[in-house]
């Protein structure tokens, strides 16, 4: 199965919960060991065989086009959010003319991870268009850091996934970097909307997939978090 060469990364949000850190910056260039975490995100994404990835902007969006604009591996676009933010699947339905109708990469910008296997590389191998229409990238809920929920989902042998719903609990936490064809959010409502709706649907569907991070995942939504997160690099990287 061909690996996707372009991606969206999802980088127009507030960053509220970092303050004061985002006070003069957006969380996509929050620094984590020394280097601002959206570039964390573009270098994995290369490494992956991205060749392109479209950005969404939207805080201090003057101040994220200058930094990406000297970046070409992968080459980054811009998807300007700064009359209206619009969630994750409202950006991604904006932006789809910058996408394209092939398989990309969606990945937020506040995932650090180390990984002792080749994460993105598995979730390649996993995704088969006949099958499924988004394959998400999980992590154990035990031992991530800055995640304190009781988990997403549920995931069959074959990697099929079910919602925790009334369960107390859910083994695996979504750690923000999935495959998804485009097209899932074409039905959306005009505005902002979330794709957790649209991966229920799926998941209700069988069309839901994932595969799980062999390595540590740091969930970076805080100034403690970034704090434990440099940490957590400084003594396995």
């Amino acid at each position: 199965m061909s690996s996707p060469t372009r991606a969206m990364v999802l980088a127009a949000g507030l960053g509220t919960r970092m303050r004061p850190l985002t006070d003069d910056r957006p969380k996509a260039l929050v620094e984590v060991g020394g280097r601002a975490l959206i570039d964390h995100v573009l270098d994995r994404l290369a490494d992956a065989g991205v060749e392109e990835a479209v950005v969404n902007v939207h805080w201090f969006a003057d101040r994220l086009e200058d930094h990406l604009s000297g970046r070409t591996r992968p080459t980054v676009v811009i998807s300007d959010e700064r009359a209206e933010l619009l969630e994750t699947g409202g950006g991604l339905k904006k932006a789809r003319p910058l996408v394209g109708d092939d398989p990309v990469f969606v990945a937020n910008i506040d995932s650090v991870w180390i990984d002792r296997g080749n994460a993105l590389a598995d979730l390649i191998r996993l995704w088969d268009p006949a099958r499924m229409d988004v394959a998400l990238l999980l992590a154990r809920r035990e031992g991530s850091i800055g995640f304190e929920g009781s988990g997403d989902v549920f995931m069959a042998e074959d990697g099929r996934l079910t919602f925790r719903g009334e369960a107390p609990s859910a083994p695996y936490a979504y750690m923000g970097v999935h495959i998804t064809k485009p097209q899932v959010v074409d039905d959306g409502p005009e505005g902002p909307f979330s794709l957790a709706g649209v991966w229920r649907r799926l998941a209700a569907e069988g069309r839901l997939f994932g595969t799980v991070l062999e390595g540590d995942w740091m969930h970076v939504g805080d100034p403690r978090s970034r704090d434990e997160a440099e940490a957590r690099l400084k003594a396995g990287g």
